[in-house]
């Protein structure tokens, strides 16, 4: 498609968007009476609409019948988060018994570290991408010192070339058969919260598997973003959150997927607590921890009702507008941000520069602005005109159009008072 660079071309883009109807599902925040042009959410997605109502249900069935909402409640609390399975599946490309809805992000990673980092003899290096999010640095660490190693000696951060911002997949799988029988996980970021990189999975996983190594992701800017493909691509396991592409609330609930192959493995290591216990035993309150053969047996606790209400609200849109539809409006939104800032950029003295892959299949729908002098102070300016983007240091914007609720004509406004 051929872009122009006015208003015009923007609001057509709009009219032919059928996803368009979808903004009206959420709430915005407002700045003079109107709403703000919201470009953050990959840091905390928009609130549906239909969240309160979700959340009010389950205060209903708490007043009305107490305890025994567990068993009575419109959506009973003790089967909650299976309803999550089906949902959460279609995101992230699983089978149902793949996948649990629990705890919050590094919860989750620690909880899949203990049965997937398993250093023996001189096998126990961990290999992630250069600037992974801080909490998967903090995790990869503790889990080091927990086996009695120094992190600097057995963590391995993977960094682009000379002069370069971005990782080459080449270069991830040269490395990992480099490190070959001393690597015992590579765990990346499907999209790195930084760069927006997305990085490849397939590829990944099928080298880290060549050596031996066990291949997990931290989905976190990648659920609800782009196309997964967990079951297909073999990958040992994965964690996401909800509260950024998944609209499910600050601190929202989290997932975790374990391929099935690991399922009946009842001598792998886990952190047990009886919500993973069998369930045709599980009240019967007795010692001897017998997992479930699912995803759900790295469960602690009963479900976080009312942070999971928040989600199915959210999960419900996805359903009905799927993965595929969200990713084409994705990638042209991207796409279109990307032709509006080179413009600038070629007719402005401020020379901005996307760090994030101009390849529409290696990123999602975050664009990583480098503003040259730029500090802090633009990112109030700019809210203070009613745009809210997210700043990392030291002078890089990330401006993400969600295809849920974002319009083009959000980006050609965005733009316009970016550079002027």
């Amino acid at each position: 498609m051929t872009f122009e660079n006015s208003s015009s071309f923007a609001a057509a883009l709009d009219q032919q968007d059928g996803l368009a109807s979808y903004r009206n599902q959420f709430h915005f925040p407002q700045h003079e009476g109107k709403d703000m042009i919201y470009l953050t959410g990959n840091s905390l997605g928009l609130q549906p609409k239909s969240t309160r109502t979700a959340v009010l249900q389950e205060l209903e069935d708490w007043a009305t019948f107490g305890v025994e909402g567990h068993f009575y409640a419109k959506n009973p609390w003790y089967s909650y988060h299976e309803m999550f399975a089906r949902p959460s599946a279609m995101i992230v490309g699983a089978q149902e018994s793949e996948v649990v809805v629990m705890n919050q992000l590094t919860v989750n990673l620690h909880l899949l570290l203990i049965s997937f980092y398993q250093p023996s003899g001189k096998r126990r290096k961990i290999l992630f991408e250069t600037k992974p999010f801080p909490s998967d640095h903090y995790a990869f660490e503790s889990q080091a010192k927990l086996h009695g190693f120094d992190p600097q000696e057995v963590l391995v951060e993977m960094q682009p070339r000379q002069g370069e911002r971005l990782l080459r997949t080449e270069d991830i799988i040269e490395k990992i058969e480099s490190l070959g029988d001393e690597l015992a996980l590579v765990c990346f970021g499907g999209v790195n919260y930084f760069t927006g990189q997305f990085f490849d999975i397939p590829a990944i996983t099928m080298a880290g598997h060549k050596v031996g190594a066990h291949v997990g992701f931290d989905l976190a800017h990648a659920a609800g973003n782009v196309p997964l493909h967990l079951h297909r691509d073999q990958v040992d396991f994965a964690c996401w959150c909800s509260y950024k592409y998944l609209n499910s609330g600050p601190g929202g609930v989290a997932g975790a997927f374990v391929h099935e192959r690991h399922h009946k493995n009842k001598s792998l290591h886990r952190l047990a607590g009886w919500w993973g216990h069998n369930k045709s035993t599980r009240f019967l309150m007795e010692p001897g921890f017998d997992p479930i053969e699912s995803a759900e047996a790295w469960q602690l606790s009963n479900a976080p009702v009312l942070s999971m209400a928040a989600h199915k609200a959210a999960l419900d849109i996805f359903q009905e507008v799927g993965m595929d539809r969200l990713r084409e409006k994705s990638e042209l939104l991207t796409a279109y941000l990307q032709f509006l800032i080179e413009n600038a950029a070629n007719n402005s003295d401020t020379k901005y520069d996307i760090i994030t892959p101009k390849n529409p299949s290696e990123r999602g729908c975050q664009l990583s602005i480098v503003v040259p002098d730029a500090t802090k102070q633009l990112v109030k300016d700019l809210a203070s005109k009613g745009v809210i983007v997210d700043w990392r240091e030291p002078n890089v914007i990330r401006v993400a159009p969600v295809p849920l609720y974002n319009s083009f004509m959000d980006l050609y406004r965005f733009v316009e008072i970016l550079t002027n």
